[in-house]
């Protein structure tokens, strides 16, 4: 059975940890189906390597100041499977998904974190993260419980000591008791600033237009902003009546004070309704969000005295009637249905339901046993990884293996060499482990990229140079998506073998042999003919072969004839 505010599990995936969210309403829909609206949290998988960098920070910060007890490197890693983190992100889910409850509580400085550990389906939060925004904020309903937090209290005076302090710099008195007024005289007075209040509202336009009845008028001057006033006005003057009197009514006019409920426009009640019914009582976020030219006293305030009137007599009677028509709980029966992970299931014939291929003798990718009651395959199928049932439960349940892989050592290696990244890969994201301790060797998950090689023809590399007017390549390379005119460069090619006929045919595709390695040093290096002939001599020019003799023949023949053009 579950019931509205309850942490529970959903499982979107068969594969995938379940989801962990908290039941906020259940409808029934129109085909009787039920749904319900949760409220999502999300664990340190969904997060990005940034932000899981941030939350160890803050878990840093809190074993310091909670002084935690020392705990082993596998605690420390089953203890990221226990945090979440709460968000106001809001979904509807069918309930027949839902797979058991667990517990979430808000963690404080009294918690032992391994005591998390010793309880199943127990988790903590203590930050909450923004899905729109990507960023992680601490809870703004922290409760503040530790040393920190206390008052200091002085040491009590010895009997006959004197307090040496000045009190007025401690405190501020703001009325007094044992004054000379007695209570009739005290409330005559209150009397007669709830009606200069009243004739203040007459005179004032703008209180006019927005309360236009009399009885509003009085009702409004004899809230508490102006009986705050008139005790206010008795203390500055000593309690003295007359004096008190010509305060309330100084030479300008009568004295008008006005609370949160008259300063506020009625467009601006309706966008703090509209914010509370968002943020419940987040303060902060309904000023930041809503009315951010209104000062956090001033909504404090107007919340308190907003609760008095009847528009808050009227939604709370609404949103009762709401809640009465909406379920208060539902009843979903325990999902005993196979998970297609299996790799075999008892009883059943060798090949079902994923079984075929796997080879025998593979341990358990979390504790390494090689005997299980049942098994589950996790991963890529090509890697053929498999859990047992102990280790498949924990990884639905907190979303992570027991013990750290090599896929953990990979990561913080990477991070501590590159600096964190602003998004986690593909395997990640997934919790899939690139890594396996098949035959005690890690292999990695990723293909390895294919190395290519571009060979240019002969006669492209003619061309470069005999077109090098049409081409013009340094200025191609800067602007790599303009088009080169190839009818030009064919043309201009088809000139000069008319011009200059090749005895020889070339053979465009000829083999080569390896790609010589690049010399990094290769710029330092004198750059001669040696070097751009392949590093052969010029010694040696008859055992050139003859597809060169004949390139290097129609390169310099078509240059000539470039510059004896030049020179004419």
């Amino acid at each position: 059975m579950y019931r509205v505010g309850d942490y529970v599990y959903f499982e979107n995936s068969s594969s995938n940890p379940y989801l962990i969210r908290r039941i906020e309403e259940l409808n029934k829909t129109a085909n009787g189906n039920v749904e319900a609206k949760v409220v999502c949290l999300f664990r340190r998988r969904d997060i990005s390597s940034n932000l899981n960098t941030l939350a160890d920070s803050n878990a840093r910060e809190f074993e310091e100041e909670s002084k935690q007890p020392t705990l082993s490197e596998e605690h420390k890693h089953q203890l990221k499977h226990r945090e979440l983190f709460l968000s106001r992100q809001f979904e509807s889910l069918p309930a027949t998904h839902i797979r058991g409850k667990c517990n979430v509580t808000l963690l404080n400085e009294t918690d032992v974190l391994v005591n998390y550990l010793d309880k199943d389906d127990c988790f903590f939060y203590s930050l909450v993260f923004d899905p729109v925004q990507k960023t992680l904020l601490a809870d703004q309903g922290e409760i503040r419980v530790g040393s920190k937090y206390q008052a200091e209290i002085p040491d009590k005076l010895v009997e006959g000591e004197t307090d040496t302090r000045i009190q007025e710099k401690l405190e501020t008195k703001l009325w007094d008791p044992n004054n000379q007024l007695k209570d009739p005289q005290i409330d005559q007075f209150l009397v007669v600033a709830r009606a200069v209040g009243t004739f203040a509202r007459a005179l004032d336009c703008s209180s006019s237009i927005r309360q236009p009845s009399l009885h509003m008028s009085a009702a409004a001057a004899s809230r508490d902003i102006t009986l705050f006033h008139a005790m206010d006005t008795l203390q500055k003057n000593n309690y003295d009546l007359a004096s008190a009197m010509s305060t309330l009514v100084p030479q300008g006019g009568p004295v008008l004070c006005r609370d949160e409920m008259e300063e506020w426009s009625a467009s601006e009640a309706m966008l703090f309704e509209e914010a509370l019914e968002k943020y419940g009582k987040d303060f902060t976020d309904i000023r930041q969000d809503f009315l951010p030219w209104k000062s956090l006293a001033s909504v404090v305030q107007f919340y308190y005295m907003w609760k008095t009137t009847d528009r808050y007599i009227q939604q709370k009677r609404l949103k009762a009637a709401e809640a009465d028509s909406k379920l208060k709980q539902v009843y979903i029966p325990t999902y005993t249905k196979p998970n297609p992970n299996q790799i075999m299931v008892p009883g059943s014939k060798p090949g079902m339901n994923g079984a075929a291929g796997f080879q025998k003798g593979l341990n358990c990718e979390s504790c390494h046993t090689v005997q299980s009651s049942q098994w589950y395959a996790w991963g890529p199928p090509n890697m053929q990884c498999r859990l047992c049932a102990s280790c498949w439960n924990y990884w639905k349940k907190y979303g992570g293996l027991k013990t750290p892989t090599h896929l953990d050592e990979a990561k913080l290696s990477h991070f501590l060499d590159s600096g964190p990244r602003g998004h986690m890969t593909r395997q990640e994201v997934q919790g899939l482990s690139p890594f396996t301790r098949n035959e005690g060797r890690a292999k990695l998950l990723a293909k390895n990229r294919q190395t290519f090689i571009l060979q240019t023809t002969k006669l492209t590399r003619i061309a470069r140079r005999v077109c090098e007017d049409i081409l013009q390549p340094h200025r191609a390379a800067r602007r790599p998506y303009a088009s080169i005119n190839a009818n030009a460069v064919k043309a201009e090619c088809m000139y000069t073998c008319r011009m200059f006929p090749i005895s020889a045919p070339l053979k465009l595709k000829a083999t080569r042999g390896p790609p010589t390695p690049i010399n990094r040093n290769q710029a330092s290096q004198p750059r001669g003919g040696q070097s751009m002939l392949g590093k052969r001599s010029f010694d040696t020019v008859s055992s050139l072969d003859t597809e060169h003799f004949h390139f290097c023949d129609v390169i310099c023949r078509s240059s000539f004839v470039k510059t004896f053009t030049r020179f004419e």
